[in-house]
């Protein structure tokens, strides 16, 4: 069951703009599952027609089209994400502007079919990006929709691997309080890294995107206690 992957709240996060994304990737229900679970959601007024469904390759995800393209429209003004490559060719993982340069590209077809698919108003479908994505790094594509800071790189037509291992990873988390039926429950809201030898270098996109998430929390009254914290972690292996 679809309801079985992820609770209320992280679907209402989404539609409250305080994260313009959520990823599915619990298992293996298809776009047209995940647009029932949201088009349910819906109809028991729960949240608003601002949310899409969207396959992106195979991956689905739910989205608020206005924070994402507010989002998507910035990067096309220069303050996207610093796009970090970490290719396994590297020795250490390093800001690319070449890469941040390539990804308005990319940025700019997907807010076409956003655009030509609200157009259509077909809210009760997904939005399926076809083709277009085949040569995209699914990976950086992903930071970006999912409203974080900083985005990972890799030069996947020489291989899937990285240079991450063993190198000191700041994991940044931030989390939210809901109260249902009389309980409190605690969740996630972001989580991501950055490599800590590029904290200094990404410090001010680090910090428009806590400012920027307090301000979002305040507009809104349903949500409590948010909580941003840090840590550092280093791993053998790091999967993205």
């Amino acid at each position: 069951m679809i309801e079985s992957w992820t609770n209320k709240e992280e679907v209402l996060t989404v539609d409250l703009g305080l994260k313009p994304a959520l990823l599915y990737d619990s298992n293996a229900a298809c776009a047209e599952q995940l647009q029932r679970y949201l088009s349910r959601l819906r109809s028991l007024q729960l949240v608003s027609r601002s949310l899409l469904t969207l396959d992106l390759n195979g991956n689905g995800l739910i989205i608020n089209a206005d924070a994402l393209r507010s989002n998507l429209e910035k990067t096309l003004r220069g303050g996207g994400p610093p796009v970090v490559n970490v290719s396994a060719s590297l020795e250490k993982p390093a800001v690319s502007n070449a890469q941040r340069g390539r990804l308005t590209g990319e940025v700019a077809d997907f807010l076409l079919l956003l655009e030509e698919f609200r157009r259509h108003d077909e809210a009760d479908k997904p939005l399926y990006v076809g083709e277009k994505s085949d040569d995209w790094n699914l990976c950086t594509i992903f930071g970006l929709l999912l409203g974080y800071p900083v985005t990972y790189w890799f030069d996947q037509a020489r291989s899937f691997e990285n240079c991450l291992s063993m190198t000191p990873l700041v994991v940044a988390t931030a989390s939210a309080a809901w109260q249902m039926d009389g309980n409190t429950h605690r969740f996630c809201l972001y989580s991501f890294s950055v490599p800590a030898a590029l904290q200094e270098e990404t410090r001010p996109e680090l910090e428009n995107w806590r400012l920027r998430l307090q301000e979002r929390f305040e507009q809104q009254s349903i949500m409590k206690d948010l909580s941003i914290s840090q840590s550092t972690v280093t791993l053998p292996s790091v999967c993205l």
